[in-house]
């Protein structure tokens, strides 16, 4: 049996810490969660790299949204991958498709080589694409190391029948890397219906401001309601809970 390993989805320097102290096996950072994720600062990687020795994979998305790229975009994004790589990263996370739904070939290419030396992961773009199997076929082609996918459902459990299908075609040429909606709750079915043994989960809570003075009237979101405090956190013990339900099978 293959090792089986967590990558915990990151949205901060303090998540990243979390998550190495509760055994997962590389951190996905990024920003604007709420987004799907965005490109972290260069802070960000700098001192996530200082504190922690797992592999750190930065997602490269410069805004949220669909995944069709403008020329500057495309720029932004290259120079985002120089960055992640001056920084110690260990591999970066992209993802781009064609108006009609297909991957872009091309582009992906483009942005690998500018990724050389680091693993490269496809993200969920995947799951936009309006064919699965030929996507699958594509991305092994142009040497991607895995392809992050919720089974193009709208979580990983949901997603189950296609994500079986995927770690079949697949076999030992791209690692499928179910995630979406992955917790301690549900992982060892997801794992034991699927054949998969990488799994993408976030394992957050919530933790509460330290603000004592608080403005009801104002919100820095504008019109878009967000709790404003409390932060969103990788919980050690959740990564450590998700493990052990894992250590089941």
């Amino acid at each position: 049996m293959k090792e089986v390993k967590i990558e915990i989805c990151t949205n901060s320097v303090a998540s990243c810490v979390e998550a190495e102290k509760g055994g997962a096996k590389r951190v996905e950072l990024c920003a604007g969660i709420p987004e799907g994720g965005t490109t972290p600062s260069k802070g960000t990687i700098v001192v996530t790299r200082e504190l922690i020795q797992i592999p750190i994979h930065v997602i490269i998305r410069p805004r949220g949204g669909d995944f069709l790229y403008s020329p500057e975009e495309i720029r932004v994004m290259e120079h985002d991958i120089e960055v992640a790589k001056e920084c110690g990263a260990n591999g970066v996370v992209i993802g781009c498709l064609t108006p009609d739904g297909e991957i872009d070939q091309r582009l992906t290419e483009r942005l690998m080589k500018r990724a050389e030396g680091l693993s490269v992961t496809f993200h969920r773009a995947f799951d936009m694409c309006v064919d699965p199997m030929k996507a699958l076929k594509e991305l092994i082609n142009l040497g991607c190391n895995r392809i992050l996918t919720s089974g193009q459902m709208p979580t990983a459990e949901a997603g189950i029948p296609l994500l079986k299908e995927l770690v079949e075609k697949a076999g030992d040429r791209i690692i499928i890397l179910p995630g979406c909606g992955i917790n301690e709750k549900n992982i060892l079915k997801i794992a034991q219906e699927t054949g998969a043994n990488e799994f993408h989960l976030s394992a957050r809570e919530n933790i509460a401001s330290g603000m004592t003075y608080r403005n009801p009237k104002v919100s820095m979101g504008g019109t878009v309601q967000v709790d404003e405090y409390a932060e969103p956190r990788t919980s050690a013990e959740r990564v450590r809970q998700t493990l052990n339900s894992l250590n089941a099978r």
